[in-house]
């Protein structure tokens, strides 16, 4: 991913998806903004016990790096499921400027040009989808509930459905999220994993491949790598491997960066990832 820093705000872009004409794109990061505190500087959550003014602030200047207008975003309402919502120019605004009137929303598809769709993050897996053929976009959170049930996957089904895009086409960004090394997980999750990812335990002396996402620590615990996983049903789901750019950062290895919830024991602001046409 591109750091970049636009009126004091710094946020990261994908490579693949910047070359994209007529799609824009960011990952906020905790610099630029007005918030203090645990929350400090750039937080994007309303639901975190911010001040309102200071997260309507913090919005207003990702309004302008976007170029784009408040009113032109439409968040999810994020419950770790698999929901998809086609949002249509009534949805203008809300979630920022206007009330949602939908709830269980991890998951916003668009090929209305001016809406930009926005998810939350802080730690979970940040999912982008652009179409250039369709002019169509996708936008996804999936943490390792969303992945177990391969959010991704029914992000591309929902997009083939509503807009006719076939996989092969599309150009993806697995965003900023908590790294392997850092990801701990207990065993009753990681037999969820093996259960629906065959193959995915990669044992001692073995070699990773794309299949393998999976490792035990010690003590009845496994490391669980969600930006392998989130690769691998993108790939499975007919995504070619080349079309899809990973991170190359991880939030908990960088709280004073980007927010972690691991990082800080929930103490802490949401950074976005924003995606439009």
């Amino acid at each position: 991913m591109i750091k970049n820093i636009k009126s004091n705000v710094e946020y990261l872009t994908f490579n693949n998806l910047s070359g994209i004409s007529g799609v824009r794109h960011a990952f906020s990061t905790r610099l630029g903004g007005v918030s203090s505190g645990i929350y400090s500087s750039m937080n994007l959550g309303y639901t975190r016990g911010d001040d309102k003014a200071c997260v309507d602030e913090n919005f207003s200047r990702m309004a302008a790096v976007l170029g784009c207008d408040m009113n032109d975003f439409v968040t999810g309402v994020q419950t770790h499921t698999t929901n998809i919502r086609l949002v249509t120019e009534e949805d203008k605004g809300k979630g920022v400027v206007r009330p949602v009137d939908y709830s269980d929303t991890d998951g916003l598809i668009t090929n209305i040009p001016g809406i930009v769709l926005v998810t939350f993050y802080a730690d979970c897996v940040p999912l982008f989808f652009a179409d250039p053929v369709h002019k169509a976009i996708g936008l996804s959170h999936s943490g390792w509930r969303g992945t177990v049930n391969r959010m991704g996957a029914a992000t591309i089904r929902a997009m083939h459905d509503n807009f006719d895009t076939d996989p092969s086409d599309l150009i993806c960004g697995i965003g900023p999220c908590i790294c392997m090394d850092c990801y701990e997980i207990s065993e009753d999750v990681a037999d969820v994993f093996m259960k629906e990812f065959p193959g995915c335990l990669l044992s001692a002396g073995d070699t990773r491949s794309d299949h393998t996402f999976m490792m035990p620590k010690n003590d009845d615990k496994y490391l669980l790598d969600l930006r392998a996983a989130n690769r691998l049903i993108m790939i499975e789901a007919g995504v070619p491997a080349a079309n899809i750019e990973l991170p190359g950062i991880c939030t908990c290895c960088n709280p004073s960066y980007l927010f972690s919830h691991r990082a800080t024991n929930g103490k802490r602001g949401n950074m976005a990832a924003f995606l439009g046409l």
